[in-house]
């Protein structure tokens, strides 16, 4: 059953019982092996078992929702919890705290590397992901370039600086020397295009993927966006109460389907 919402390194755990191999998929990219210590997941070939919980950067909300939706399918002994999805460093900050997860999957690597004493290995790569102005439908005030964000009156909304969007976006914007006031600054990149759907901004820098997902909007190409694209790592916590279908779910991910799915949402290859 599938329901939708939204760590220097410690080496991997080093014991797993061989009838567990099975269960994985051959395509195990961080070469590491959990204890099924604690694991509510079944030990037959075959067989996946237990809860999965997922906390995802909210500019998975499409994907992972469909990615999660076909592994439960796949997988029906396998019950996914509502996907936590948010700003990646406020996901960060729970799993700090001790928020239970067995996924974590984050917009950038510095975000990643704040929890890497968490996890169960080495994160891997999954996806890759660049910025498109967002503007009101029919882009009233003609914006067709990054410099014309920093135009007296444009009011522009920006993820803020701890985010991984703000954080690209800041890149992107001093590479190309624009200085901008933004009228505010926002804790995920979904919240920056909703300002920009409600006509509460005239602008915004969001992902690619956001904009191909959403209505009310249109989608304004940098040509300079690829100077800054995001890489986004995905890693097992090691507190995972169900690591074997964790590293299932994560080599569906990097699998060619688990690709495609992505692809289908303008998420590139990492």
């Amino acid at each position: 059953m599938v329901r939708h919402s939204e760590r220097s390194v410690r080496a991997p755990r080093l014991t797993r019982v061989a009838a567990a191999l099975a269960v994985v998929s051959a395509l195990t990219l961080s070469g590491c092996s959990s204890s099924v210590s604690g694991s509510t997941a079944s030990t037959q070939p075959g067989e996946l078992q237990g809860t999965l919980t997922i906390f995802a950067a909210a500019s998975l909300t499409e994907s992972f929702t469909e990615l999660a939706a076909i592994f439960g399918s796949d997988h029906p002994d396998v019950t996914i919890a509502p996907i936590s999805f948010d700003g990646s460093t406020t996901l960060a900050t729970q799993i700090r705290e001790g928020a239970p997860a067995d996924i974590f999957a984050a917009a950038d690597g510095a975000t990643m590397r704040s929890v890497s004493d968490l996890l169960d290995g080495e994160a891997i790569p999954f996806a890759s992901n660049s910025l498109q102005i967002a503007v009101q439908p029919g882009n009233p005030l003609n914006i067709s370039e990054l410099a014309d964000l920093s135009a007296p009156g444009v009011q522009l909304v920006l993820c803020a600086p701890q985010v991984p969007c703000g954080a690209t976006a800041q890149t992107l914007l001093d590479r190309e020397k624009i200085v901008v006031t933004p009228a505010s600054e926002e804790l995920n990149v979904k919240a920056v295009l909703t300002k920009v759907q409600l006509g509460e901004a005239d602008a915004g820098l969001v992902y690619v993927t956001d904009i191909a997902a959403a209505e009310a909007v249109e989608g304004i190409n940098i040509p300079e966006a690829d100077e800054a694209k995001s890489t986004y790592p995905l890693g097992i916590l090691e507190s995972s109460a169900n690591p074997i279908v964790a590293e299932a779910f994560r080599d569906f991910v990097v699998s060619d389907r688990g690709q495609s799915v992505l692809s289908r949402y303008g998420f590139g290859r990492s």
